[in-house]
């Protein structure tokens, strides 16, 4: 299960408010200004949340009369195979070995 998103509560500001002040400054114990605020870093975001997206495609797709209903059905699968093609293309070009560059020799005079 992932951890909740860190909201603003979560970050504790200076006491005099000003965000800049110190930055880049050492305490002399080896922590920068930053590390006295004890602001923990956002969590890596692993996949982007489409769920949003689907719903609203959907509504979309519902919303219209009937005919148009099967032509936005048709561009949808024609999009999804579309993108489902360039991730094909691009992970055989990551399986490829790199190319040697070519190297030509040049006598020299």
């Amino acid at each position: 299960m992932e951890s909740p998103r860190p909201t603003r509560a979560d970050y504790k500001l200076p006491p005099d408010g000003d965000l800049y002040a110190g930055a880049g400054e050492s305490d002399g114990v080896g922590e920068d200004s930053r590390s006295r605020w004890e602001a923990p870093p956002p969590p890596p975001r692993a996949n982007p949340d489409f769920s949003a997206l689907f719903v609203v495609l959907e509504a979309v797709r519902r919303s219209a009369p009937a005919e148009l209903q099967e032509r936005l059905t048709s561009l949808i699968r024609e999009a999804l195979l579309t993108l489902r093609s360039l991730i094909d293309w691009y992970l055989e070009r990551l399986d490829r070995k790199p190319r040697e560059p070519r190297v030509e020799d040049i006598p020299i005079d």
